[in-house]
C-alpha cells in the first residue's frame, strides 16, 4: 500500500521534469520563440556603470555587471542608443548608424559585450532610431547644402510652410510645430519629435535601402533584434496630413523579411501606441510584421486601476488587446525610459491619476504624461510595490523592466523632460554610489532624500531578504518555472470584487492562477476558479490548498497578491 503511491509521486515528477526540459528544448530549437519566455531588461549605457572615471557608463562597465544580471535571472538585455550622437535627445538624435559613440567606448568593447553576454545566455537587442535622424548627420548637412543631391530627398520638405504645421507634434508644449524653416535650403522640413530630428522620408528608396543596411548590419556583429523606436512614425507620410497621416505600414514586412535573411528568429519588438483596431496591422494578419509590441493601452488603464483600486477599465483594455497571431507576444511593463503615456485615457480618468500619482503639475509632461519612477509614484509603499511587480511577472506576456526599478529608485524632478528618469544606477552607499570614480558624472546620482543612493542600492538590498531586489529575483525565479505564463490560453475569473484581478493560465495540461487586490483595504472575496477538484499550490509558500467546490474564497491583504499552481 505505500509502494503504490511512491510510484504515482515518482512518476508524476518525473512527468513534470521531462515537461520542463521539453519547454526549454523547444525554446532553444525555436519550435517555441524565445522572447515568449523572456525577461527583458533596459539598459542606459551612460548611465549603467563608468569602467574608466570619464563620468560616462560605457560598455566595459555594463560587461562588468553581466554577472549581476544573470544573478537576477535577465535573459534579454535591451540597449537603448549607443552610437555617435549630439546627444541632444540622450542619443535619440542618431548622427551616424554604424560606429560607437566614442564616451561608451569601441566596437573591441561592444564585441566582448556581446560575447561575455552569450556566455551567459543573455540575448541582446538594440534600440532602432528610423524615423529621423540628428540635424548633425551628414546626410541632412548634404542636403540642406545641396537640394539637388540625393540626399535631399531623404528628408521630408515643403517650398511653402503646409497650413498644419503646428499640428501632430510628438513632444506638445515642448515643440510648437512639425514643420520647421531650414535658412539654407530655403524650405520646411518636418520633425515629428525636436527641431533637431528630421524626419526621414520613407517613401525614398535609398531611405529604405539604408534602413535595411543598418538592421543587417548589427545582426551580424551579434545582435538578437531590435526594439524599434517610434513605428507609427517611422511609417507615416507627412505630406498626407500632420495630424492623422496615411502610412506605408507594408515596409514593416519587409523590415521583417530584412532581419530574417540575417537572423530568422530576431526580434522586431515595437514601440507603436496605436489604436486597438490598428495593433493587427502592426503585428501583420500572418503574424509577419513586428512580433512583439509594447501594450501602451493595457498600460494606461493599468495606472488608473493603480489609482482607482478598480480592476474593471483594466480588464476591459487586457480583453481588448487579447486578438494577435499566434506567434505575436504583448510586451508589458511598469515603468520605461520615457514619461508615463496616458493621452488615450478620457480625461476623468486622467484627472484621477494626475492627483493622485502627478499632484504637482511639474511632474507631469506633453500634456499626457507623468515623468516619475514608480517608487516615487507609489510614496515607497513596499506592499503597492510588491503587488505591482508580482502583477508585471503574471500579466499575459512578456515582463519588461528598466534598469534601477529593481531596488526602487527614485528620480529627479530637477532634470529637463524625460531625464528625471535616467539617473545613473546605484550600485552602493559608497562615492557616486559605485557608479563611477569621477569628481563629476554625466547626470547627478540621486543624493538627496529618501531614494538617495546612500539608502536605495544594490549592495544593501542584497544582503536584506525582504528588499524589493530580492522579490524582484524572486518573482523572475518563479517566472521562468512557469512558461504557461507567457505562452499559454489566459482569461479572467469572475471574482466578486471590483478591486481584485484574477487570472487563469492553461498551458499543456498545466494550469495556474494568479490573484491580485488592487485596494489600500483588504479584501475578501470569492473566485470561480474552475478547479472542480484538487488543489492549490501556493508559488510563494509552498503551501497547499484543497478545493472541493470552482468558488474560491480567497482572504488578501491591503495590496495583496496570490500565484496559485493548480493540482488537479
Amino acid at each position: 500500500m505505500k509502494l503504490f503511491p511512491a510510484i504515482y509521486l515518482y512518476t508524476f515528477l518525473v512527468l513534470l521534469f521531462s515537461c520542463k526540459e521539453k519547454t526549454k528544448q523547444q525554446v532553444q530549437t525555436g519550435e517555441i520563440p524565445w522572447y515568449k519566455t523572456s525577461v527583458i531588461y533596459n539598459v542606459d549605457i551612460d548611465a549603467f556603470k563608468d569602467s574608466d572615471g570619464s563620468g560616462t557608463g560605457d560598455f566595459k562597465g555594463l560587461t562588468q555587471e553581466l554577472d549581476y544580471l544573470k544573478w537576477l535571472g535577465v535573459n534579454v538585455i535591451w540597449l537603448s542608443p549607443f552610437q555617435p550622437t549630439p546627444d541632444q535627445d540622450d542619443g535619440y538624435d542618431v548622427s551616424d548608424y554604424y560606429t560607437i559613440d566614442k564616451r561608451l567606448g569601441t566596437k573591441a568593447d561592444f564585441d566582448s559585450f556581446i560575447s561575455e553576454a552569450k556566455k551567459r545566455n543573455i540575448k541582446v537587442v538594440m534600440d532602432l532610431v528610423l524615423n529621423h535622424t540628428s540635424v548633425e548627420h551628414p546626410w541632412f548637412q548634404q542636403a540642406r547644402k545641396d537640394t539637388t543631391s540625393k540626399y535631399f530627398s531623404y528628408y521630408v520638405w515643403s517650398k511653402e510652410r503646409p497650413e498644419d504645421w503646428n499640428k501632430g507634434m510628438g513632444f506638445p508644449k515642448v515643440e510648437k510645430e512639425t514643420w520647421t524653416f531650414d535658412s539654407l535650403a530655403k524650405q520646411y522640413y518636418f520633425h515629428r519629435f525636436y527641431t533637431f530630428q528630421p524626419d526621414l522620408n520613407v517613401e525614398n528608396k535609398d531611405v529604405q535601402l539604408e534602413m535595411k543596411k543598418a538592421l543587417q548590419y548589427w545582426l551580424k556583429q551579434g545582435l538578437d533584434g531590435y526594439r524599434l523606436d517610434a513605428v507609427p512614425f517611422i511609417i507615416d507620410l507627412p505630406k498626407t496630413g500632420a495630424d492623422n497621416p496615411e502610412n506605408k505600414i507594408e515596409f514593416l514586412t519587409e523590415i521583417r523579411k530584412t532581419v530574417q535573411e540575417i537572423k530568422p528568429d530576431a526580434l522586431l519588438l515595437g514601440e507603436a501606441n496605436v489604436e486597438i483596431d490598428k495593433n493587427i496591422e502592426y503585428f501583420g494578419e500572418q503574424g509577419d510584421r513586428l512580433q512583439m509590441m509594447f501594450n501602451f493601452f493595457g498600460n494606461q488603464y493599468l495606472f488608473y486601476a493603480f489609482a482607482s483600486g478598480n480592476v474593471k477599465d483594466f480588464v476591459k483594455a487586457l480583453e481588448d488587446t487579447k486578438e494577435k497571431p499566434v506567434s505575436a507576444q504583448w510586451a508589458y511593463f511598469l515603468r520605461n525610459h520615457d514619461e508615463i503615456d496616458l493621452g488615450r485615457l478620457p480625461k476623468n480618468k486622467l484627472g484621477l491619476v494626475y492627483s493622485k500619482f502627478a499632484p504637482d503639475t511639474s511632474m507631469r509632461l506633453y500634456d499626457r504624461g507623468i515623468r516619475r519612477r514608480l517608487a516615487p509614484m507609489f510614496s515607497n509603499n513596499k506592499k503597492q510595490l510588491e503587488m505591482a511587480y508580482s502583477l508585471l511577472f503574471s500579466l499575459p506576456g512578456t515582463p519588461v523592466i528598466r534598469y534601477g526599478e529593481e531596488i526602487g529608485m527614485g528620480d529627479d524632478q530637477s532634470l529637463k523632460e524625460r531625464l528625471a528618469v535616467r539617473t545613473p544606477m546605484q550600485w552602493n552607499p559608497g562615492p557616486n554610489a559605485g557608479f563611477s570614480t569621477a569628481k563629476t558624472t554625466f547626470r547627478p546620482l540621486i543624493s538627496l532624500g529618501e531614494f538617495n543612493y546612500k539608502k536605495v542600492n544594490v549592495e544593501a538590498q542584497k544582503k536584506t531578504p525582504g528588499s524589493l531586489l530580492n522579490f524582484t529575483k524572486k518573482l523572475i525565479d518563479i517566472r521562468k518555472q512557469h512558461p504557461e505564463i507567457g505562452l499559454g490560453t489566459w482569461k479572467i475569473l469572475e471574482t466578486k470584487s471590483e478591486s481584485v484581478l484574477a487570472i487563469r493560465y492553461d498551458y499543456k495540461g498545466k494550469s495556474l492562477i494568479m490573484i491580485h487586490n488592487f485596494s489600500e483595504e483588504p479584501e475578501k472575496t470569492r473566485v470561480d476558479t474552475e478547479v472542480k477538484s484538487g488543489s492549490l499550490e501556493d508559488l510563494f509558500t509552498k503551501s497547499s490548498l484543497k478545493v472541493s467546490d470552482p468558488k474560491l474564497d480567497v482572504n488578501l491583504e491591503a495590496y495583496g497578491y496570490k500565484w496559485y499552481s493548480v493540482k488537479e
